[in-house]
C-alpha cells in the first residue's frame, strides 16, 4: 500500500514530465530506479533458490556474511512481530472439557498440544492447559526412583546421574507461554488454566481416562469420541502421541495444527530471552551449523545401537535396558540396526559425512543434544575435523544457564530455537526433535535441513572405512544420495495401512506450506 501511494504522489508532482526537473526529482527518480532494481533481483534470487536444487558444494564458511541475507529475522522466530491485538472469543456451546497428559520428550508433547488443540476445536469442547510427561520413569530426579525396578543394583550409577540430569520434568508454564496460548486461540477454542470447582472434584473420584486410538482422523473423532463428551462432560486422554492422522484430515484442521505450532506455542519469556541471546551470539560469526548429534545414553541403551562403543560400553547399555521391565525389545541384533539405518550415527561417522557433504573445516557447529555418551573422548574425532565445535554451555554463562540446568525439556527448547534459526540443521537419527524442527524450517521458507539417509550411509561409510571407495567417490556417493533430501518443497509420502511410516505432518506440513511440487511429483523417495 505504501509503494502504491508512493507512486501516486509521484505521478502526481509531474515526473512524467521531461522538462523543468527539480534536483531533488531525480534523485528521487534514481533512489526509486535502484530500489526497484534491488526488489527484482532479490526476488530472481529466491525463485532461483526454491526453483533449483540445493548444491552440496560451495558452502559458506564461518567468516562469511552472504547466508545473512536470507535468515528469519529474530522476531520472526520468536513471533515478536505479531500483534498485540487479541482476537474476539469465539462463541459456542461446550460439549465438555477435555484434559490431556502429554507424554514423551518436548517434541513429542509439542506435536501432540497442537494436535489436542485441533481435536478440542472441532469437538466444540473446552480444553485444560495440558498437562506434561510426569508418568515417565525418568521424571523422578532421585535416586529412590530406580528402587522399584527388579534389577535396580544393575544399573550403573553413571547411567542413573545422567538420566536423572536428563530427564527432570516441568509444567506446561515452565516451558510455554501459557497467557498467549489461552488467548492467541480464543477465536478458535476456549482454553481454561484449570477445571471448574465441580469437575474438579469429580476428576479426583471418577475420571473417565482414556487414549485415543493412534493415527485417527477427525471421523473416529466426531463419531466415537463426541458420544463420549455428551455423556461424561469431562474426559482425561492419557496418552496423546501421534493420535491425530498425518492425512486425509480437512484442510482447515490440518491448518490450525501449523497455526498452533508455528505462532500460539512460544516458549516463557525466559526462554525465549537466554534462546535469543545464544542465536545472537552464533549469528553475529556468520555462517553457522547445528548438528542434532542423537548419540546419549538412553538412546544407545534401548535402541541397542553399540557401533563404535567398547565391550565395556556395551555391557552398560545392555544392562541399563534388561534393568527396565517396561521396554520390551530386550534382544537386539546392534550391527543388523545399523544396516536397516535405524541407528543414530556416530560421532565419528558424522564427521566424515560432514566432510563429505563439503562443510568446511573453518564452519561453526553448533552441537544440540544432551551428553554425549563417552563425553569428550567420543568427540574427539568430530572437534579434530570441526575445530570450532560449541555448545551452549561454551557460549553462555553458568549464571544465564543456572535456572535451565537440570530441567531437560527447558534445555531442550534453547536447542529448538537455535535449531530453527540455524543457517543449516542436520540431525543425525529422524527422532521427534529432527522432524518438527524440519516442519518448522520448512515453514520459515523451506530453510535448509538435511535429512540423512543412514542406510545409504552405512553402507557407503563401511565401503569407504574398508578402502572399497576412494574419498573420491565417497563423497560423490554422499552427495548424490542427499540432492533430494534438502528441505525442498515436495508432498509427504502416503501409505494409509501403514501410517507410522508415512512421512510425518509435522515434518512437512504442505496444507500450510507455498509453493508446492505438483501432484505428479507425489514423492522423493
Amino acid at each position: 500500500m505504501d509503494d502504491d501511494n508512493n507512486k501516486k504522489k509521484r505521478s502526481g508532482n509531474g515526473f512524467h514530465h521531461h522538462h523543468h526537473h527539480h534536483p531533488q526529482q531525480v534523485i528521487r527518480v534514481w533512489f526509486v530506479r535502484l530500489c526497484t532494481s534491488i526488489l527484482v533481483w532479490t526476488g530472481i534470487i529466491q525463485l532461483t533458490t526454491v526453483i533449483q536444487p540445493h548444491l552440496l558444494h560451495a558452502w559458506p564458511t564461518s567468516t562469511s556474511t552472504s547466508s545473512c541475507l536470507d535468515r528469519p529475522r529474530l522476531d520472526l522466530l520468536i513471533n515478536n512481530n505479531y500483534s498485540n491485538t487479541l482476537p474476539p472469543s469465539r462463541i459456542y456451546k461446550s460439549n465438555g472439557y477435555l484434559k490431556v497428559s502429554c507424554n514423551g520428550g518436548l517434541n513429542q508433547m509439542r506435536a501432540a498440544i497442537c494436535d489436542m488443540v485441533t481435536v478440542a476445536r472441532y469437538l466444540n469442547l473446552t480444553l485444560v492447559i495440558p498437562e506434561l510427561d510426569k508418568t515417565s520413569f525418568w521424571a523422578d530426579p532421585r535416586e529412590e526412583t530406580f528402587h522399584h525396578l527388579p534389577d535396580h543394583k544393575a544399573v550403573p550409577r553413571q547411567c542413573k546421574y545422567n538420566i536423572i540430569c536428563i530427564f527432570i520434568c516441568s509444567d506446561f508454564k515452565d516451558i510455554f507461554n501459557v497467557k498467549y496460548f489461552i488467548s492467541s486461540l480464543r477465536d478458535e477454542v476456549r482454553i481454561v488454566k484449570s477445571l471448574p470447582k465441580k469437575l474438579s472434584r469429580k476428576s479426583h473420584t471418577a475420571l473417565f481416562s482414556m487414549p485415543p486410538v493412534s493415527w485417527s482422523n477427525d471421523k473416529y473423532y466426531l463419531k466415537q469420541i463426541l458420544p463420549l463428551f455428551r455423556k461424561h462432560k469431562l474426559i482425561h486422554f492419557n496418552k496423546t502421541d501421534a493420535r491425530l492422522a498425518n492425512n486425509g484430515i480437512p484442510d482447515e484442521l490440518q491448518r490450525l495444527r501449523c497455526r498452533v505450532n508455528y505462532k500460539a506455542l512460544r516458549f516463557t519469556p525466559q526462554i525465549e530471552a537466554l534462546g535469543s541471546k545464544l542465536i545472537s551470539i552464533l549469528q553475529k560469526n556468520g555462517f553457522f551449523v547445528v548438528i542434532h548429534l542423537r548419540y546419549e545414553m538412553d538412546m544407545l541403551a534401548f535402541s541397542g545401537c553399540t557401533h563404535g562403543c567398547s565391550a565395556d560400553e556395551t555391557n552398560e547399555l545392555t544392562r541399563m535396558r534388561y534393568a527396565y521391565p517396561w521396554w520390551k525389545e530386550k534382544e537386539i541384533v546392534s550391527e543388523k540396526k545399523r544396516l536397516d539405518g535405524l541407528c543414530p550415527l556416530t560421532p565419528e561417522e558424522t564427521a566424515l559425512v560432514l566432510e563429505a557433504l563439503g562443510i568446511a573445516r573453518d564452519t561453526r557447529i553448533y552441537i544440540a543434544s544432551g551428553e554425549i555418551y563417552g563425553g569428550e573422548r567420543r568427540l574427539s574425532a568430530l572437534r579434530a575435523a570441526y575445530p570450532k565445535i560449541v555448545r551452549k554451555e561454551m557460549l553462555l554463562d553458568q549464571d544465564d544457564l543456572r535456572p535451565f540446568q537440570n530441567h531437560s525439556t527447558q534445555m531442550a527448547a534453547l536447542d529448538y530455537m537455535v535449531s530453527i534459526a540455524s543457517d543449516v540443521f542436520i540431525p543425525t537419527y529422524d527422532g521427534n526433535m529432527a522432524k518438527v524442527v524440519e516442519g518448522h524450517r520448512r515453514y520459515l521458507g523451506f530453510r535448509k535441513t538435511i535429512s540423512l539417509d543412514r542406510r545409504e550411509l552405512v553402507e557407503l561409510l563401511d565401503l569407504y572405512q574398508n578402502n572399497t571407495l576412494s574419498w573420491a567417490e565417497f563423497t560423490d556417493g554422499v552427495r548424490h544420495v542427499h540432492e533430494i533430501r534438502m528441505g525442498q518443497p515436495n508432498r509427504r509420502k502416503v501409505i494409509p495401512e501403514h501410517p507410522k511410516e508415512e512421512d510425518y505432518f509435522y515434518a512437512n506440513p504442505q496444507e500450510c506450506l507455498t509453493p508446492l511440487v505438483p501432484e505428479s511429483e507425489h514423492t522423493f523417495l
